[in-house]
């Protein structure tokens, strides 16, 4: 097998259910392995999920940062803040980068590429700049042509069914 120069990027998307959920098996997986993971999540302000909360009890090996605000982001419209948050988010993950973390969850980042709040052409910088000991996890809705391309493993979530339609809506401990 040829040396690779880069790690891997594995990227999950699609309108179903369960990317964001598959990035944090992954991270649970690479804690449990004593490996260190960073995660930051791009358009996310809310500290009352459970992969929020659950921070204090994994440290040190699993990090977690939000850049985003508690309020939804009207995506087609997005407020000035949150194409600075989202900027700043991606200067964080280049900097994380450089502790070479096992794993590196950049959850959102196709969305945010997709509506404009990043530029494609920085989030794929980041990515040919991954030492070779980190795998890059990128999560969200509508992934660029380019990012899919670029990623080693794709993964695309498709709704069939979900209990929202029949009345049920996101739960503790479950959906967040």
């Amino acid at each position: 097998m040829a040396r690779r120069k880069r790690g891997f990027i594995h990227l999950y998307t699609g309108e179903g259910e369960g990317k964001t959920t598959n990035a944090f098996g992954l991270a649970l997986r690479a804690v449990g392995h004593g490996y260190k993971v960073i995660i930051i999540q791009f358009m996310k302000g809310r500290k009352n999920i459970g992969e929020y909360k659950i921070k204090k009890r994994l440290s040190p090996e699993y990090e977690i940062h939000q850049f985003g605000r508690r309020e939804f982001i009207d995506l087609y419209n997005p407020d000035t803040i949150d194409i600075k948050l989202a900027e700043k988010a991606l200067a964080f993950a280049k900097e994380a980068l450089k502790k070479k973390p096992k794993l590196l969850i950049l959850d959102e980042i196709n969305l945010a590429v997709a509506f404009g709040l990043l530029k494609l052409k920085d989030v794929l910088e980041l990515l040919d700049n991954i030492p070779r000991e980190t795998t890059v996890i990128l999560t969200g809705r509508r992934a660029p042509k380019e990012l899919i391309a670029r990623a080693d493993l794709v993964t695309e979530m498709f709704d069939r069914k979900h209990p929202m339609r029949k009345g049920v809506f996101a739960r503790k401990g479950i959906e967040y």
